[in-house]
């Protein structure tokens, strides 16, 4: 039988510094070694029975980054309860104070403020920042190299080809996965500043003046905290994460957490659609009208968000998502995606669609819908990822038989 592992109380369900608890005599170097704890990046550890998830990754990106460090974008919207905005390998988003240096490190991407622009040339400010202004960033790719690559952000203007609301679809080439970015017209603009007017941060702020060597989940044992291991930890509020996500993030990928933003009732469309138009002038703000314009709260997973904007942007009519059908006995069905005016609709058949009752339960609304005079097509996970221009092609055939004109 192994020996019973060496795990301190005090580093119970923690993530530390490394260099910290060895010089408090806490571990040696051999026993931080052992199965008890999970390096997560250098110089920081982690108890190994906490879950692998995007949260453990921001908690251990805080202990090497400075105070008042937010954690921003798709990280912030994933603590706000997003589950799909990050996973435990991807990178971490954080916010920096003006005038505040970091190291440049793998997986972690750093939107900092540039102190050389007063806050009368621009009313933009960036998570309760004192200073306003364009944004440089250094992005490390996760297992990078670690150099840092510097931009700053620009006033260019959207070309005009890019539309300003969602009713207009963008000609663009779309790639074979959704798990690639969508190459559109958009420029690809360094992450800019969020309006004054969002809420600065949500939970507990960071007041110390260096970083803490263990960062804190809640009591030693069980559960670390009552509220949830990551309910404490400073992040950007839901609508300037949506802002952050919108500006910094692949457009198909930041409708789908701005959909879960808006399904959760985290933020409103009336709200996002305020900020785009007061922002509109602003570096990013069109880009973040246009996402925001392109997001829709009924939508019911990410994979239908992201089927959704791809046939958009592939220069198909919008379609609604959840509309609902009546149909004559009464039953009112709502497929994922449906034309009303053509009366076609578009079905997403993840993988749960395989167990046996839930194909019985979608059959079965087939036959309705199609006897109710809808056309109805299946989309699978695989042709989504692996084959969508034959699925452009076929939803394009399908409404050009009903009636639609490009």
């Amino acid at each position: 039988m192994s020996p019973h592992p060496h795990r301190p109380a005090e580093l119970a369900w923690q993530v530390f510094r490394g260099s910290d608890v060895i010089r408090r005599g806490l571990l040696t170097r051999h026993q931080l070694r052992g199965a008890s704890w999970l390096r997560l990046r250098h110089d920081v550890y982690a108890d190994a029975r906490l879950d692998r998830d995007h949260a453990l990754a921001c908690r251990a990106a805080l202990l090497r980054l400075p105070p008042g460090t937010l954690l921003a974008g798709p990280s912030a919207a994933y603590l706000h309860g997003v589950e799909h905005a990050a996973g435990f390998a991807d990178d971490v988003h954080v916010l920096l104070p003006p005038r505040t240096r970091a190291d440049a490190q793998p997986g972690i991407r750093v939107h900092r403020i540039r102190p050389d622009v007063s806050p009368a040339s621009a009313d933009l400010l960036v998570a309760g920042s004192a200073t306003a202004g364009p944004v440089s960033t250094i992005s490390i790719a996760a297992g990078g190299t670690g150099r840092a690559a510097e931009h700053e952000a620009t006033s260019r203007p959207v070309p005009a080809s890019i539309p300003a609301t969602a009713s207009r679809p963008v000609p663009t080439s779309i790639p074979a996965t959704a798990l690639q970015p969508v190459r559109t017209s958009i420029p690809a603009t360094a992450p800019q500043p969020v309006p004054a007017s969002i809420p600065a941060t949500v939970g507990r702020p960071v007041a110390r003046a260096t970083r803490p060597a263990i960062l804190r989940s809640g009591g030693v044992g069980g559960d670390p905290s009552p509220t949830g291991p990551s309910s404490w930890l400073p992040r950007s509020a839901p609508a300037a994460c949506a802002w952050e996500t919108a500006v910094w993030v692949d457009p198909v990928r930041a409708v789908g957490v701005i959909d879960t933003l808006l399904g959760s009732r985290l933020v409103s469309a009336g709200a996002l659609a305020d900020l785009a138009e007061r922002n509109v002038g602003r570096p990013g703000g069109r880009r973040a009208g246009w996402v925001f314009g392109l997001a829709d709260p009924a939508a019911q997973s990410p994979p239908e968000s992201h089927l959704r904007v791809r046939l958009v942007l592939a220069g198909l009519p919008r379609p609604v998502a959840q509309h609902p059908v009546r149909l004559a006995s009464g039953l009112v069905l709502h497929p994922d995606l449906a034309w009303p005016q053509f009366r076609v609709a578009v079905e997403y058949d993840g993988t749960w669609h395989a167990d046996a009752d839930q194909l019985h339960r979608d059959r079965q609304r087939l036959n309705l819908l199609v006897g109710a005079g809808w056309m109805v097509l299946h989309v699978t996970s695989r042709r989504l990822h692996r084959d969508f221009p034959a699925v452009v092609r076929e939803v394009r055939a399908a409404l050009v038989a009903r009636g639609w004109r490009a």
